[in-house]
């Protein structure tokens, strides 16, 4: 989603880390690139002066120009009024003590508002709370089956009435939740193309009619600036609580996460970054903020892989480790490795690296290159996959045509597996996350994307193939080792 952002705005820094001298003349010239970078990414106009004026003023003190490396001191500067720009956000939902929690949510149609909704009841849920998906949406023709669906997906029980009235089947939903003993109700409430009368009056009866505990507008990121105009008009109608920002997975430029909290002073509660029901993530400003300047969030990395780690038995973690102490890894577990790596999702992954996106060959897609060993893994027998050693000429030829690839890679892909077995016994004791961090970021199968250490030392994948001569100097080398 930062892509633009973070190039231009890297661009415009490091112009002030190759200066000799730091003068308050080369700081504004630099300021005005970061100006254009973010207006460029669909920032508010005034969001962007306002920013751009705090950023000048505090980097153009002496305590700033006399520093020893006065650039990253503009870089923190920058750093902390991004941070200052989103935040400060309170993730907690307040808890009613003697009644049900009503979290009422409220947007456009085709913000993700029914989605959201399973995706939010699904977090509930997770944290132990007793969670009731109500279908308030009587506009859009199969908005009630939507959710009926998705609460089927998450175990959570769905409140409907058709046809009926919208400020009714909301009341009657948190009566309902209150003699099932739910503790919490989420209303979807149906949505428009745009604002209107209509609309407005219909949210404004049912906050006046159920009193909801918190009020959230949901909106898409995609939308950019109308995003932050929709929250506006919303906020000023309803007095909202928060915003749950939606398909930051996309090509969004990103003016809408950095544009909202300061123009209708309501903070940016949740994030929405995938289409699977678990992507909905607490919004952190602060690691944001380290991905616009490049610096990855290895937090959220963390903490996907955390709960990736649940999901696998202990059992199952168990076996692996013993296989991998025997040096006994096959490439059907091999084949594993990529379901985990799919949970935590390529992309989103690769963003919150630091510095993974510059690693990486411009032509050269991760998701590419996992499909094509996917598909030659695929493409072996049942014997091949268990004992890769007596995959010969003939046999690289058959698996090289049945994945569509040249009988070379695959003959690369076994020495790179072969090489990575010997580490397997090494990473036998590590956890998941020490494995990734070793690993390029990307566990076992990460060892094969390009960017990857085990790639470059031996310049596989690279554009480079070792010559005669350097083969030559290796044999060499291996002969007086054995000597």
């Amino acid at each position: 989603m930062f892509e633009g952002i973070q190039r231009s705005l890297g661009e415009a820094l490091k112009k002030l880390r190759g200066r000799g001298r730091i003068t308050e003349a080369n700081i504004r010239e630099s300021m005005r690139e970061v100006r254009k970078a973010l207006l460029e990414a669909d920032v508010n106009f005034n969001v962007v002066n306002d920013f751009i004026q705090r950023v000048t003023e505090k980097s153009v003190g002496q305590e700033v120009l006399r520093s020893l490396d006065p650039s990253e001191q503009i870089v923190n500067i920058v750093y902390q009024e991004l941070i200052a720009l989103m935040g400060p956000v309170d993730h907690r939902i307040p808890l009613a003590k003697d009644r049900p929690t009503v979290i009422m949510l409220c947007g456009l149609q085709g913000s993700g508002k029914t989605t959201t909704a399973g995706k939010l009841a699904l977090m509930l849920r997770q944290q132990g709370r007793k969670p009731l998906l109500v279908a308030a949406d009587l506009q859009r023709p199969a908005a009630i089956d939507q959710l009926k669906i998705l609460g089927e997906q998450i175990h959570v029980p769905v409140y409907s009435e058709y046809p009926s009235d919208p400020v009714t089947v909301c009341r009657n939903g948190v009566a309902h939740a209150k003699k099932m003993l739910l503790d919490t109700v989420i209303l979807d409430t149906a949505g428009r193309l745009h604002i209107d009368d209509a609309l407005i009056d219909e949210l404004r009866r049912i906050d006046k009619q159920v009193r909801p505990d918190s009020v959230f507008f949901v909106c898409d990121a995609m939308t950019g600036q109308d995003a932050v105009n929709s929250a506006k008009a919303f906020n000023e109608a309803l007095d909202l609580n928060g915003v749950i920002l939606t398909k930051l997975d996309g090509d969004a430029r990103g003016g809408a996460a950095l544009s909202i909290k300061e123009v209708t002073k309501v903070p940016i509660k949740f994030i929405g970054v995938g289409e699977k029901l678990e992507a909905l993530e607490p919004f952190h400003p602060e690691r944001m903020a380290q991905r616009i300047i490049g610096q990855g969030d290895l937090m959220g990395l963390i903490e996907k892989v955390a709960q990736v780690q649940q999901q696998i038995s202990e059992e199952e973690l168990r076996a692996q480790q013993e296989k991998l102490k025997k040096g006994l890894i096959t490439l059907d577990d091999f084949r594993k490795q990529f379901e985990q790596i799919k949970k935590l999702g390529m992309k989103d992954l690769i963003q919150r690296l630091p510095g993974m996106d510059k690693m990486l060959p411009e032509n050269e897609d991760p998701e590419s290159a996992l499909r094509r060993i996917q598909g030659m893994i695929d493409s072996m027998t049942k014997e091949e996959r268990q004992n890769p050693d007596i995959i010969d000429l003939s046999r690289r030829r058959r698996i090289a045509a049945g994945s569509g690839v040249q009988p070379h890679e695959v003959k690369q892909f076994l020495a790179q597996f072969d090489q990575v077995r010997t580490l397997m016994k090494q990473m036998a004791s590590m956890s998941l996350w020490q494995r990734l961090k070793m690993m390029t970021g990307l566990g076992q199968a990460g060892a094969f994307l390009p960017g990857s250490p085990i790639l470059q030392k031996n310049k596989i994948g690279t554009g480079h193939r070792k010559s005669a001569k350097e083969r030559a100097e290796e044999r060499k080398k291996k002969k007086k080792k054995k000597r």
